[in-house]
């Protein structure tokens, strides 16, 4: 038997302008004849349906009921035996494993001649529609046996080697489309990504919480302190923000009686872009009433270790070689002994002495705003020193007030607020706590966001005079957290870059 897999096998070798030129020949021949992309074919089977029922059956049972299916995918390879047979396989979108890839097995006697012939020109990466009936080759491989071929789509450019596969990563990036016919590592991550988020659904609905849409357009950015994307509104002609949470939004509705609610929203931040932040991304932000920041972490914890198992398989996972366990309860350590235990170099009078915090942080190449007061300093030593070493699921609580503006204030510890953020292989996953109700406190921590940024803190938060209002009707006792759903699927995954786990994500342009 000799193999042809026509052109692709050589795309490296061979000048690409020419092989796509001889593509559209072929696709101006196909025009000729009036067969150019047709929309008639519809296939009623899944190659990885096909594995899962009749894999396990004999080739003498497939012969004693034989098995009709019709089915479309891109061919991926072509072995030919001369003119009176070929060997092809399809690839569809049921994998992502090579279950989603299944064999087709034409000749000239129940193929047809017209047909072998036109196979003869096909080339990888076209996709085909077949019918055909169920087999086993002598090697137990199944196999559809074609006695209807039919060229779908005519494909104008080569895949890559297969042996090769794309070598530069930014390309996959770019060009995800090829990524995706070419990788089945890349179709396993964004089919693990589905499930964890149609999990994430399926979880709060079962407790009750209903989903919500709110605006992505915002005439004061508002619930996060980050720098957004300004753009305008020609027709109200006003200065608008692309939203940076969708936080404000949501308590709104808490206040107008929709006591428990979710949103799976698009953020966006104009800020650095590394391989945990890309400008747009994915959060799921909920709020539930007469809850508090305890509720929240013990809730918080169940819906991430369900969104793994419903992904995964398991919730114990494999994250850069080393085993991160979501089965076991989650850590709870306050700022000061985070610190203690992964910097414990520290005596607890110089974390509580804040001219020695600064002259630390220096050494960082940290400068701390001239208003950070000490809860703001600890902070910015424990972002420092033990963050980055918080490898199993660890929740930081009671941080300052003056980084805290939306959030309560401890009813028995002065300048610390019921907040939290979640960690886990040394980053933020999730930040929760227990909502400010108060519309007068929470009016002066505006002002004192106001006064943050006149000082030149450019993430600091606008006034928002329209929340205050809402508070002012009351908001019962709520909680809230976000949870940032790209960051997670990086952990469930095994995947070592944000841009691994977003479809397209945001890169400087082609040149």
């Amino acid at each position: 038997m000799t193999t042809h897999n026509d052109d692709a096998a050589a795309a490296l070798p061979q000048d690409e302008n020419k092989i796509i030129a001889e593509r559209r020949a072929k696709l101006s021949t196909l025009r000729e004849q009036g067969i150019a992309f047709p929309n008639d074919f519809r296939p009623q089977h899944k190659a990885a349906d096909l594995h899962a029922q009749y894999d396990s059956k004999t080739r003498e049972e497939l012969e004693a009921e034989p098995v009709t299916v019709t089915l479309a995918g891109r061919m991926m390879l072509k072995r030919e035996a001369g003119k009176k047979a070929a060997f092809a396989t399809l690839q569809d979108a049921s994998g992502p494993k090579a279950d989603g890839r299944i064999q087709i097995y034409a000749t000239l006697d129940l193929t047809g001649e017209a047909a072998m012939a036109a196979l003869h020109h096909y080339d990888l990466g076209d996709i085909l529609g077949v019918v055909g009936t169920l087999f086993k080759t002598k090697t137990d491989e199944l196999t559809i046996k074609v006695s209807e071929l039919r060229l779908l789509t005519k494909s104008l450019r080569p895949l890559p080697d297969k042996f090769h596969g794309l070598a530069d990563q930014e390309t996959k990036y770019r060009q995800r489309y090829v990524d995706l016919i070419m990788n089945e590592d890349t179709r396993r991550t964004f089919k693990a990504r589905t499930a964890a988020i149609a999990s994430i659904r399926r979880f709060m609905a079962e407790n009750e919480f209903m989903e919500v849409e709110t605006p992505m357009l915002h005439t004061i950015p508002g619930g996060a302190a980050a720098k957004p994307f300004v753009t305008h509104h020609n027709a109200l002609d006003m200065e608008m923000f692309l939203r940076i949470a969708p936080e404000l939004y949501l308590k709104r509705l808490v206040v107008g009686g929709f006591d428990r609610v979710f949103e799976i929203n698009r953020n966006f931040r104009n800020e650095g872009v590394s391989i945990r932040h890309n400008p747009e991304f994915t959060m799921m932000e909920f709020y539930a009433a007469y809850t508090d920041y305890k509720w929240l972490m013990d809730f918080t914890e169940a819906v991430i270790r369900q969104a793994a198992i419903d992904a995964h398989g398991t919730a114990t996972l494999t994250y850069g070689g080393r085993e991160l366990d979501l089965a076991k309860p989650f850590h709870r350590l306050t700022i000061v002994g985070a610190i203690n235990k992964y910097a414990p170099q520290y005596s607890n009078e110089q974390l509580h002495d804040a001219e020695f915090i600064k002259a630390e942080l220096k050494k960082f190449g940290v400068k701390p705003h001239a208003h950070s007061g000490l809860g703001a300093l600890q902070l910015a030593l424990f972002e420092e020193t033990a963050e980055a070493q918080l490898w199993e699921p660890t929740y930081i609580i009671d941080y300052p007030v003056e980084v805290s503006p939306l959030a309560r204030a401890s009813d028995t510890v002065e300048g610390i607020t019921e907040r939290f953020e979640l960690f886990m292989v040394g980053r933020e996953i999730a930040n929760g706590f227990s909502e400010l109700n108060d519309a007068e406190d929470q009016a002066a921590r505006f002002q004192a966001q106001v006064a943050a940024k006149d000082a030149g803190d450019e993430e600091a938060m606008y006034y928002d005079a329209d929340y205050i209002r809402a508070l002012e009707y009351g908001m019962p006792p709520t909680g809230g957290c976000g949870i940032g759903i790209d960051r997670l699927m990086m952990i469930i995954t095994d995947s070592p870059n944000i841009r691994d786990v977003l479809l397209f994500p945001h890169l400087r342009r082609e040149d």
